[in-house]
């Protein structure tokens, strides 16, 4: 595995063993797994924990990595790089963009995180976005998932993203979102999108508030309240 570690963090996705065993596979090695963590900047600062190597490969519990994933020819990240981040594939939208993609991150960036709604954001030191696309990001496995996906994403794009994306690509992205139609549970992807929006509106301006974004058990009440309980698993 090219001398990289690598670990799924998963939280309640259900395609997540799968994907385990299928990153493993890809990859050639044994992938830890660090699953049902609360609160998400904990969970990614955890992972650090979990390897021996300085760098690793990390993927959430919902990337389906491409079986033709180059593993072999990875290079180390340069000096002042934290982070490299290969692309995905949105299955609702048709989108390909870091969102949901596969990253080599370095242990020690995550020890000294910083604060950021877009946890990974708030790294130290620089980010590479590399345009090889390295899988699909399956996170429309059930309503609540894709509401899930499409709300924190467009939250987060509405309300300006901690990447210094401009304004114009975010624009783009959320109209693709708001657009969705492909795959599984796609309307759900709409509705989290529109309500994501909403969100950022009323709540951009207030720290806390808006930090509710990466607090699992508020989004699945959040989303109860509008869709029911029936929905949640579809």
């Amino acid at each position: 595995m090219n001398g990289f570690d690598a670990v799924l963090l998963s939280y309640d996705e259900p395609m997540a063993n799968g994907l385990h065993r299928r990153l493993g596979r890809v990859l050639g090695g044994t992938v830890k797994r660090l699953h049902g963590v609360r609160g998400m900047r904990r969970a990614y600062r955890l992972t650090a924990e979990l390897v021996d190597t300085e760098q690793f490969f990390l993927a959430d519990g919902d990337f389906a990595i491409d079986t033709r994933f180059p593993a072999a020819d990875v290079e180390p990240l340069a000096d002042g790089v934290s982070m490299r981040v290969w692309r995905a594939v949105n299955p609702v939208n048709g989108l390909t963009y870091g969102y949901g993609g596969l990253k080599l991150i370095r242990r020690d960036a995550l020890r000294e995180m910083g604060e950021a709604v877009d946890v990974l954001a708030a790294l130290p030191g620089k980010v590479e976005f590399c345009q090889f696309t390295a899988g699909t990001t399956r996170f429309n496995q059930s309503p609540y998932h894709a509401w899930k996906a499409g709300f924190r994403e467009c939250a987060m794009l509405a309300r300006g993203s901690e990447y210094g994306m401009n304004d114009a690509d975010a624009r783009t992205r959320v109209g693709a979102w708001m657009a969705s139609r492909d795959g599984d549970f796609a309307a759900y992807a709409v509705s989290g999108a529109r309500d994501g929006i909403a969100f950022a509106r009323d709540a951009a301006r207030d720290v806390a508030r808006f930090d509710l974004l990466n607090d699992p058990a508020w989004l699945l009440e959040h989303f109860t309240a509008a869709h029911g309980e029936q929905a949640v698993a579809g």
